[in-house]
């Protein structure tokens, strides 16, 4: 059984074994490569590597198997007016190359097989993005708030890609954990261990943390990462015995569901272009009359 698949706009410029992670499920990495390898999965129907990347009007080609049962069937979703006024409120800068925003706690970057609303589909037919569309250049968990940016042509989403692979964007976030820091502990540095599919992966992870404050019992961090890992602030808070308050997937013990995770991403800087770039995002209301209510400090971060 063949099945053939033209690629649509948004997968131009992806490689193929990260359009597949996006496209299908239960397909692990050593199961894309091999196929590659045995040309069950062939782009234009030529073998080629996981690197390849796709071009306009590709056509991907998967042999052999039933792949139809791993179609991910996403769910469309089209914003309606007050959802797109609400993400144009939180607009913190708008220009020709990209747009950063003020993400809400809640809404994922991108869709998926059981994702309705997502910050790429309120602003994929928006007039900011009239004749191109929305880049990801990096993203921000679901449930975390803060800065997001996010491109406007695919000249500056490759300069941002490449900025944040060279660790030139500097991101600051913060949190209000439970528990109470190490007064000397300035850094953390070890392994955080992920899976994909069956096959462990152990990376190694680097935070700034600095103290703002604290209470009883709460802390209130400032946190800058120098590497990039999935959930690295949230796992490295963990590590210390000091969970993020609201972390429904990493705590000590089980948090209310009602909780919002008080993790922030306050500030990113770069250089693109020759220019320096700064911006601040506002802290959401929860998480300021949190810092109220349990006496913390509440500006000047």
């Amino acid at each position: 059984m063949t099945k053939v698949i033209k690629i649509d706009y948004n997968s131009i410029g992806l490689r193929i074994d990260k359009w597949i992670k996006i496209n299908l499920i239960k397909i692990p990495q050593s199961l894309i490569e091999k196929d590659l390898r045995q040309g069950k999965i062939k782009v234009n129907n030529k073998k080629i590597k996981s690197s390849y990347k796709l071009k306009k009007s590709d056509k991907i080609y998967l042999y052999n198997f039933s792949y139809k049962d791993f179609i991910k069937k996403k769910i469309k979703f089209i914003p309606k007016k007050d959802t797109i006024k609400d993400a144009e409120d939180n607009i913190i800068e708008n220009n020709s190359n990209f747009i950063v925003i003020n993400k809400k706690s809640g809404l994922p970057v991108q869709g998926g097989t059981k994702v309705k609303e997502n910050i790429i589909d309120i602003f994929t037919n928006h007039h900011y993005f009239e004749k191109t569309r929305p880049y990801i250049v990096h993203r921000i968990d679901k449930d975390t708030s803060g800065v997001l940016i996010i491109a406007k042509n695919r000249e500056t989403a490759q300069q941002l890609t490449s900025l944040f692979r060279i660790r030139k964007i500097y991101k600051t976030y913060l949190a209000i954990s439970f528990g109470q820091l190490d007064k000397n502990r300035n850094i953390i540095d070890n392994n955080l261990i992920r899976y994909d599919g069956d096959k462990k992966i152990i990376e190694r992870a680097i935070t700034h943390c600095s103290k703002i404050d604290s209470s009883a019992n709460y802390t209130l961090f400032k946190l800058k990462p120098i590497t990039g890992r999935k959930h690295q602030i949230r796992k490295h808070l963990i590590d210390l015995n000091c969970p993020i308050v609201g972390d429904q997937k990493y705590f000590i013990k089980k948090p209310k569901k009602n909780v919002q995770l008080l993790l922030h991403a306050y500030e990113i800087k770069f250089i693109l272009n020759n220019k320096k770039y700064t911006f601040r995002a506002d802290l959401p209301d929860y998480f300021t009359n949190f810092l109220i209510k349990n006496n913390l400090k509440q500006k000047d971060f």
